[in-house]
């Protein structure tokens, strides 16, 4: 067993070393199953208890003040499963799993998702607000009112972050509740598996869905290649990130040498900033980003 997680792309975290642990032990527990499936779902999970990133119980708050997490995993048989904007759940790659394996679909989203995880053992009704979302959120003045409002209120007050992590007026936008999106790749033999979670980006709009749900954009898999990603959520879904390097592995790169190609390329078209892990059949694990960070741990049995 092989497995690579990572903790999110972004600036440099203000207490790199706690979250550094955490990244270990979710390497280690995963690491320690029998199943590339269960590894993934076992680190990830690790990662969504912890409130230093942005997933499960350190999950972003969107624009209406609500949680909603979002995951997706996929084998290298293509089975895939998917949750988005669900409330309440913190562990969403357990839900996502349920999707994989008990249902005909791809994606479910909402309550409806959070009911079907429930119905399969999945802890729902979960608080997954953390001391420090809470009071970054009470410090703020929201605006009442519907979606134009809201969304007049983001753009004025936060406009977007540029690619070093920052908003218009300079100040550090990476508290770990931005774009720490979460995510874990195992290979044993000839199996493969890729699993990311997230809680979204801070103060998206209510009902907002990134790249982490899409399939080849947060997250791919398939015989050659199991791929997670991180960063600018909408860019990664338009450049369908994860599926570009799981394709320069097919065409014959390691695992490390496909990842930075494929955020090469990223930065190219978009401007954006990003991180992807990998796995290759040959046994290969491999990362890159063009953020300022982007913290990862491995481990082997």
């Amino acid at each position: 067993m092989q497995l690579l997680v990572h903790g999110g792309a972004g600036t440099e975290p203000d207490e790199p070393e706690p979250r550094r642990e955490v990244l270990d032990e979710a390497a280690a527990a995963g690491a320690r199953e029998r199943s590339v499936v269960d590894a993934v779902e076992r680190a990830v999970r690790v990662l969504e208890d912890s409130p230093r990133f942005n997933a499960g119980v350190g999950s972003a708050v969107q624009s209406d003040g609500a949680i909603r997490t979002d995951a997706g995993i996929m084998t290298h048989r293509r089975d895939v499963g998917a949750v988005c904007s669900v409330p309440g759940v913190a562990h969403a790659v357990s839900a996502a799993r349920v999707v994989m394996e008990e249902t005909p679909h791809v994606l479910l989203s909402g309550e409806r998702a959070a009911e079907l995880a429930g119905a399969y053992g999945v802890e729902t009704g979960v608080d997954c607000w953390s001391e420090r979302t809470r009071k970054r959120w009470d410090d703020l003045e929201a605006p009442e009112g519907g979606p134009r409002e809201q969304l007049a209120w983001l753009e004025e007050r936060f406009g977007e972050s540029d690619p070093g992590g920052r908003d218009r007026e300079g100040e550090s936008t990476d508290d770990g509740t931005d774009h720490d999106t979460v995510g874990a790749v195992a290979r044993a033999g000839d199996r493969l598996a890729a699993a990311t979670s997230t809680g979204g980006r801070w103060l998206a709009l209510a009902g907002r869905v990134g790249d982490v749900p899409q399939v080849g954009s947060g997250y791919y898999c398939c015989p050659e290649a199991a791929v997670s990603a991180t960063g600018a959520g909408e860019d990664i879904a338009r450049t369908t990130l994860s599926r570009r390097v799981a394709d320069h592995i097919g065409d014959g790169r390691n695992a490390r040498k496909a990842c930075e190609a494929a955020i090469e390329e990223f930065e190219e078209l978009t401007g954006s900033t990003a991180g992807v892990i990998a796995a290759d059949g040959d046994g290969g694990l491999g990362s890159a980003f063009n953020s300022s960070a982007m913290q990862t741990a491995r481990a082997e049995r």
